[in-house]
């Protein structure tokens, strides 16, 4: 997909970062991140969203991994982010819509966000739609901080839910 040379002089991230699609030997590294960072196992979702997201049949689908290599020449995954083009909802135009963001902890602030959003931008881009959109909880500072440095900022939709019994 895209190599980026992301790495500045006080980074501990040395070698380049590839961005590109996941692949299915990715699916164990994407659990484990995700694990590590929410504290929930969720296998069977991730391997769904492999099987919706993850092969390259789809042209509105996107589950992008970056990875890079150690000094061994070993694949490490260090994030990975998400996204589709919906339409039409509550007659909403086309637009990106960005479904789940992480970044290993320890590579935060070295650039790899910013590279997987600039990647899935781009595959925006791509498919013609003009605006991205994410949802976030309002109490998770890191996303909302994240993507309010990317440029995102309230849309003009509310979100609005009810408990089910």
């Amino acid at each position: 997909m895209r190599v980026a040379a992301i790495p500045s002089e006080n980074s501990p991230l040395k070698m380049p970062l590839q961005i590109r699609r996941a692949q299915a030997t990715d699916i164990a590294a994407v659990v484990a991140l995700d694990e590590r960072v929410t504290g929930l196992a969720k296998r069977d979702y991730w391997q769904d969203i492999f099987a919706r997201y993850g092969h390259s049949r789809r042209d509105d689908g996107f589950f992008l991994v970056a990875e890079s290599r150690d000094r061994d020449n070993e694949a490490r995954v260090l994030g990975f982010i998400l996204g589709e083009v919906r339409a039409w909802e509550f007659g909403s135009a086309p637009c990106g819509w960005v479904i789940a963001l992480s970044v290993e902890p320890e590579r935060r602030l070295h650039g790899v966000g910013e590279a997987l959003f600039e990647a899935i931008s781009t595959e925006f881009k791509k498919t013609g739609v003009r605006k991205m959109r994410t949802m976030v909880d309002h109490d998770n500072r890191l996303h909302l901080m994240f993507f309010r440095g990317e440029g995102m900022m309230a849309g003009p939709y509310i979100q609005l839910e009810k408990d089910v019994e």
